[in-house]
């Protein structure tokens, strides 16, 4: 039986003592990777001469709508520091530095990692806006109360991962069985390798795997998110200690078969939320020491964030319940208990964008085109899908959806030509190579083609991953001297 007590930390039980260090440590390995990104990334996105810029975002944003500390002051070097900051902390949490000097030290690290991504995400624009951002953000703030590691472990903040994790699997669930009609005839994963926003190397195999197996991935995919959620909540350790362990090995699946960022890595961290320190214990022979009851300051602040996450918890319930089913929402802006969900459709067809350039004054007929090549997005039909999660392309992932509605490429993707057309060092940091290394090009152009994995056997013959085929042009022949071209870039806050 559970009391009032060891809820809230009061009880020197050891019962989740190692459940919360394998949870810190992970989850600040997540946050690593998270800042990690920011580090090599935000300046070309959203610097001061990025994509979109901040500065131009936080004069046209109240900051009540979108909180960071980069209202307070922006620029690419304060950018830099946040970032770099939030890189440190994560390190000093993942070596459980943060933990050894008691919980006041533990949780200013977890605070002050948690408010340097919030004002990431917050002024984060379209590449920020995915449902993993607000899951790190939320399952961050939960760690903060979570105490170090000599004090007793609050039960009721390891209950409240477990309200996050069924809240993101059910989601997932419900907005599948609610969508794409695939889902319900099980036919979804017959196209998902393929047309996934940056598939990896065995997404290649899995694409070419019978029709069964892809069947029976989707009924392992409705097991996972409708029936196990439910195990979660399960009072009896065995149910929860099973459903936790599907949830791990449906993630795992997903990981091996294609690049979603950090989403499954995180949650298989939220997922050890579902085991106790005597199943956990018989992997890793570790055992906590004595335990200190929780300080009545700490004991307090567990019972507050206790009635937040109860009253924000209203309007996310309601979501899981509609038929109208929100995918990947936060209901107030500093992300702490929000809706979540993904793939609600599937594509049938994969389609890219493939930029080129011409060194040519005037592009004629026989101009020579060459291609810009991205990190992680398909181009170069030969080149094998990379590993990439957990690490984040953000364009890349961007790049994915236009050819699914050009409405996504609305306020950076004209900066992007811009800049490239410059020959801008840190847009090319994001690209694989530079085909203008000596000059930047005179024009670029965007063409559309219809990109499909290649079979076994014309892989053998051609070694090629992919084959392509041309269906028409997104953007004809553009350069800076094109009428109207910068003027429109200017009034979306882009600087020369």
């Amino acid at each position: 039986m559970i009391t009032a007590s060891a809820l809230f930390g009061g009880g020197a039980t050891s019962e989740y003592w190692l459940t919360r260090l394998l949870l810190q440590r992970a989850l600040a390995g997540v946050y690593f990777i998270a800042f990690l990104v920011a580090v090599n990334q935000f300046r070309p996105l959203l610097g001061a001469h990025g994509l979109t810029p901040v500065p131009f975002f936080v004069q046209n944003t109240r900051f009540w709508q979108s909180p960071s500390v980069f209202y307070l002051h922006y620029s690419d070097a304060f950018a830099s520091v946040v970032a770099w900051a939030g890189l440190v902390l994560a390190t000093l949490a993942i070596a459980g530095v943060s933990e050894r000097f008691g919980t006041p030290v533990s949780m200013a690290v977890w605070t002050c990692m948690w408010i340097a991504y919030l004002s990431i995400v917050n002024v984060g624009q379209a590449w920020y806006s995915f449902g993993w951002e607000s899951l790190l953000l939320e399952a961050g703030f939960l760690a903060i109360f979570l105490g170090a590691r000599g004090t007793a472990t609050p039960v009721i903040v390891i209950w409240m991962y477990r309200w996050v994790l069924f809240r993101l699997m059910f989601g997932a669930g419900m907005i599948k069985l609610r969508g794409d009609p695939c889902w319900r005839d099980l036919t979804c994963l017959v196209y998902h390798y393929q047309s996934q926003p940056i598939p990896n190397l065995f997404s290649w195999y899995m694409h070419r795997s019978p029709v069964w197996l892809s069947k029976l991935g989707v009924l392992f995919n409705h097991l996972a998110e409708v029936i196990a959620p439910f195990g979660y909540l399960v009072p009896v350790a065995s149910v929860r200690r099973a459903a936790g362990i599907i949830t791990i090995v449906f993630q795992g699946s997903i990981i091996v078969s294609g690049n979603l960022s950090w989403l499954n890595w995180l949650t298989i961290v939220i997922a050890i939320s579902c085991f106790d320190d005597a199943f956990l214990g018989r992997i890793i022979p570790v055992k906590a020491g004595a335990l200190a009851p929780l300080a009545a300051p700490h004991q307090i602040a567990i019972g507050l964030l206790s009635a937040m996450v109860v009253l924000l918890s209203i309007r996310p319930a309601i979501n899981l319940l509609s038929r109208r089913q929100m995918m990947n929402a936060s209901f107030e802006p500093l992300h702490l208990v929000n809706t979540y969900g993904a793939f609600g459709s599937v594509s049938r067809q994969r389609f890219e964008i493939v930029l080129e350039g011409t060194a040519d004054s005037v592009p004629t007929a026989s101009s020579v085109w060459k291609e810009y090549q991205f990190k992680g997005k398909p181009g170069d039909v030969h080149r094998m899908p990379p590993f990439l999660a957990p690490y984040h392309r953000r364009l890349d992932w961007l790049m994915w959806f236009i050819p699914l509605d050009p409405g996504y490429a609305d306020g950076w993707y004209p900066a992007l030509v811009a800049r490239l057309l410059q020959n801008d060092a840190a847009t090319l940091s994001l690209m694989a190579s530079n085909p203008f290394p000596d000059a930047p090009p005179k024009w670029i152009r965007a063409r559309a083609y219809e990109y499909e994995f290649t079979t076994a056997d014309e892989k053998k013959s051609t070694g090629d991953w992919w084959k392509r085929t041309r269906t028409g042009d997104f953007m004809g022949p553009i350069s800076l001297d094109t009428p109207g071209f910068v003027r429109q870039l200017e009034e979306q806050g882009w600087v020369r």
